[in-house]
This record gives C-alpha cells, structure tokens and sequence, in this order.
C-alpha cells in the first residue's frame, strides 16, 4: 500500500491554506516542523514565531501560507483524516464479506499508528499525538458553523460516511449508524488519550488495544456473533 500511496496527493480545501504547503520546499518545513513544535509544547504555547526561530524563516513567511495557528491546525487535521482515509480504502476495498469489511476498518480506524514513509516531510505517528491531543481545538470554536459550511471538516466528516455505510452493510435495520460510526472515530481517539495519561479510566493498555475494545463495542451493538 505503501507505493500507491506515494504517488499520491493528500487534497485539502483551498480556502484553510493562503499557499499550498505542499507546493514549496519552506511550506513542506513549516508542515513537518509544526507538527514536531506542537507535540513538543502544545497548540496553546505554540506561535509562528517560535516555528520560525526553528526553520530558520521570518514568521511572516508563514504567514504567506497560513493566516494564523487555528488555519494551520485546521490543516494537519484534514491532512491528518484524509491519510487515513486513504488507508482505510486501500486496506478494505478487496473484502466483499461485510463483516470482515467492518473489523478491518475498525482496526484501520482506531489502532495505533505507525510510521508510514510515503511522505518524507510528515510524522505520521508524531501527528497522531498532536490529533489525539489537540483535534478538538480545531472545531471548539465559536466559528465552526461558518467553517463547517465552508467544507473545513468535509474529510473527516466523509470518512464517517464511510464507516456509517459498512455499518449498514453489516445490519441494514441498526437504527443509529452515523451516532455509532462518528463515536468510534472519536472514541479512538479519547481511549489513547486515557491510555496514555489515565490508566485507571480505560481497560485499554499495552495487551488491550482500543481496536479490540470498540470491535466489541461495535459488533456487539449491531448484534452479531464474531
């Protein structure tokens, strides 16, 4: 999978970026290392002026390519979805059995990442743990209506589309797919956050995975034997 995912693009709506990122050796620099930057102090104390110091670039060359922080972490959450989404197609467009379908996207959708070298100037496994810590800033604002209607979230919302269309697949009569889909999504996330900083909230440690606690919760909600 690793090959047909280098030859491609990662698209992201035009309207959260001034240039593309992707375009320019600086714009690939200010992606990699705001992600190392934001995983080392967080999104609240990060600053386009600490970033420059660090690329070696004034801070109103970034500027150039994003309006401010919120836009930048806008992106690397779209960025961040539409990789996954990515391998959530090549991984399971092969599988006719519904089943079989729906457990591989839950591994997919909810395991722990791993270090993926399509795309040199991106951290996979560093920018989950800025998703995981920091993704719910990006929508918890009081604009998100008028970014929402603007396709900010168009990404992630169609990779819940995805998982909702594999759940009616398994059980056409389930009546809450879409509550259940965006919950194992987000639930993914809120697992390896207390696996990692609340041992004693989650049953989720070394041996057991978040993928083997909502394969339980997903097929056990839509009343099918494994």
């Amino acid at each position: 999978m690793k090959y047909l995912l280098s030859n491609l693009k990662i698209d992201i709506n035009d309207k959260i970026y001034l240039k593309d990122p992707q375009s320019s050796d600086l714009g690939k620099r200010i992606i990699e290392h705001s992600i190392k930057l934001i995983d080392e102090i967080g999104f609240d104390s990060f600053t386009f002026k600490k970033l420059g110091i660090i690329i070696g670039s004034n801070e109103s060359s970034i500027y150039r390519y994003f309006e401010g922080k919120h836009k930048l972490l806008l992106y690397l959450t779209s960025w961040y979805w539409a990789w996954l989404e990515y391998q959530l197609v090549f991984s399971t467009t092969n599988i006719l059995n519904p089943n079989e379908k729906l457990e591989k996207a839950i591994d997919i959708l909810t395991r722990t990442i791993e270090s993926d070298s399509s795309f040199a100037h991106i951290d996979e496994v560093v920018l989950n743990r800025v998703i995981i810590n920091e993704y719910s800033k990006s929508y918890l604002t009081k604009e998100v209506d008028e970014e929402n209607k603007d396709g900010y979230f168009a990404i992630y919302k169609r990779l819940v589309s995805r998982l909702h269309d594999m759940i009616i697949d398994v059980n056409s009569d389930y009546k809450f797919p879409n509550s259940l889909a965006s919950t194992v999504l987000e639930g993914a996330l809120h697992q390896h956050f207390l696996k990692d900083h609340f041992k004693s909230l989650t049953d989720c440690d070394n041996v057991v995975q978040p993928s083997d606690y909502f394969k339980h919760l997903v097929f056990n909600a839509l009343d099918i034997k494994k």
